[in-house]
This record gives structure tokens, sequence and C-alpha cells, in this order.
């Protein structure tokens, strides 16, 4: 269910700073239309972190229309560092949500086996499939391959984000025998084809809001083997991503989807600043000009 490209979208805001719904959602189907499997609501990307449960709300029900129509997979990210909690919000989730991203706990570390339980008891009470967010510079926590397996063994665990910060050891071990039916999906841009290379079902990648097509046909060209092809576009969009996250992301993002006319301002929420005027003006040089 989760191969292909998945794009965690960003939550544009207009200029008196409230989320600007009808440009979610038009953002949304734009990148469905231009080749991505599903979107992902409430994402670090989206800075879920800075909205409050009315607008994490509205950015769900935008997703939602959006998913609805192209008929495509609706992922909801579910933060949250205790099980408790985490388990309530994935009950309370709206209809049309297809899958949960959910982060390993985060700040607490609470060791791999405590990793595991917390995802196993998550998996009993879901009411749709999971997807494990693995990512350590962020959490504080490390998962390796066999706890990833452990975990992937459930049936209602789908897959996991893989974001560690490059290819590991752990990556190529997991890929090299993965549980019937867990997939894993690249979450750190530069990086996505040498995963894609190795075994890798898709990508969550907020990159992917820019060149879509060649983010998707990148993905196929390595599914299908054409291994020219998929070095190339990975070469030219890892370029992209790199220049994207040359300031805390989504900064950089927002700045060229609004210099593309694409949402209505640049604006994000503290403790972000917006990204500075040169850091934007290459990113925007890269997605126009991505062979220059």
């Amino acid at each position: 269910m989760l191969r292909g490209l998945h794009v965690p979208l960003i939550t544009p805001f207009d200029a008196a700073g409230r989320v600007a719904e009808d440009a979610i959602e038009k953002l949304g189907r734009h990148v469905l239309d231009q080749g991505a499997a599903g979107l992902v609501a409430l994402g670090t990307t989206g800075e879920v972190a800075a909205l409050d449960a009315g607008e994490r709300a509205r950015v769900i029900e935008a997703c939602a229309r959006a998913c609805g129509e192209r008929g495509a997979l609706l992922t909801v990210g579910v933060t949250g560092n205790d099980t408790r909690s985490t388990a309530a919000a994935l009950r309370d989730l709206p209809p049309g949500v297809g899958a949960a991203l959910v982060t390993v706990p985060y700040f607490l570390r609470p060791g791999e086996r405590g990793v595991v339980a917390h995802f196993e008891a998550l998996a009993e009470e879901t009411p749709v499939p999971l997807v494990v967010y693995h990512i350590p510079y962020r959490t504080g926590q490390a998962v390796g391959a066999a706890a990833l397996r452990e975990i992937g063994a459930h049936p209602m665990v789908a897959g996991v984000k893989y974001a560690a910060g490059g290819i590991d050891q752990d990556a190529v071990d997991l890929l090299a025998d993965p549980p019937e039916g867990f997939e894993v999906l690249g979450g750190d841009d530069p990086f996505v084809s040498p995963l894609l290379a190795l075994g890798a079902a898709g990508g969550i990648l907020a990159s992917a809001h820019l060149r879509t097509r060649d983010f998707a046909e990148l993905i196929d060209a390595w599914h299908a083997g054409d291994v020219t092809r998929a070095r190339e576009l990975g070469h030219r969009l890892s370029r992209l991503s790199a220049a994207l996250f040359a300031e805390p992301n989504p900064t950089v993002l927002k700045g060229v989807l609004h210099a593309l006319g694409l949402i209505p301002t640049p604006g994000v929420r503290l403790p972000l600043l917006p990204a500075s005027a040169a850091s934007v003006s290459q990113a925007h040089l890269v997605a126009v000009h991505p062979g220059e």
C-alpha cells in the first residue's frame, strides 16, 4: 500500500498567519496530478507542532478532500512520546485517513525494547495501518534492523519511514530481509536514490513538492531496473534536496513555492524563521533549471 511517492504537505499560511485551507487542497491536488501516490498530513514539514487542534483537523480535512478526489492514500502524522496518548490520537483519526505515520517515542529514549512494546501496543488499538517514523537524529532513540523487523511482523504495521541521516548498516540489513508486507520508505531526501537501489518501496519526500514528476519517475526507474535513468535522476534531484534543506525545513521550500505562485505566502511560525533570500533564490534556480 505504500509503494511510490508520498508528499508530506507543508501547511501554507495566509497574510494574516492563518492556515490557508484552500491552498492546502490545491497543492495536494497538484502533487497528486504530477505523480504522487499519496499525501502525508501533519508531518514535520507541515509544522504540526505549531498548529492547534482545530487547525490540525482542518489540515486533515483539506488533504482528505484532495486524496478522495484522486483515489490516493492519505497518511496522517501522529506524534507522541507516551503510548496512552498516542493510542488515543490514533483512535480519534477521522474517516478518509488510510494510514498513520507514528514517530518513535522521542526524548524519553525508552530503549529498543520499549520502542517495540510501544508499537506493539499501538498496533493492537489502531484503526489504520501504522508506518513507523524512524528518525533518530530528532528522537534521540536508535532502532536497529532487528527491532524494526520485530515491529514490522505485526499485521497492522505497514512499513517504516527510514530517516537515519544516510545509508547505514541497519538500512542495508533491513532491506536485505524485510518482514512480509512491510515496506521501507526513504525519508532523507538526498539519500532516497541509493535507498531505492537497495530495494525501498518509495519515499516520503518533502523535496517532491517540486519536480514531483521527476521524483515519481526516479522511484519507477529503480523499480523497473532502469539503472542509467535512475542514477541520472538521483544525482540531479539530490542537488535540489540539498538546496531545499540549506536552512531548517520547510522554510526554503515555502519560499520557493511562494515564488512559484503555489502558496499565498512563504510564512512560517516561530520558532522557525523565514529562509534567507539567497537560499530561496538558489533553490528556486535548481528547481526551475535542474541541469544548470
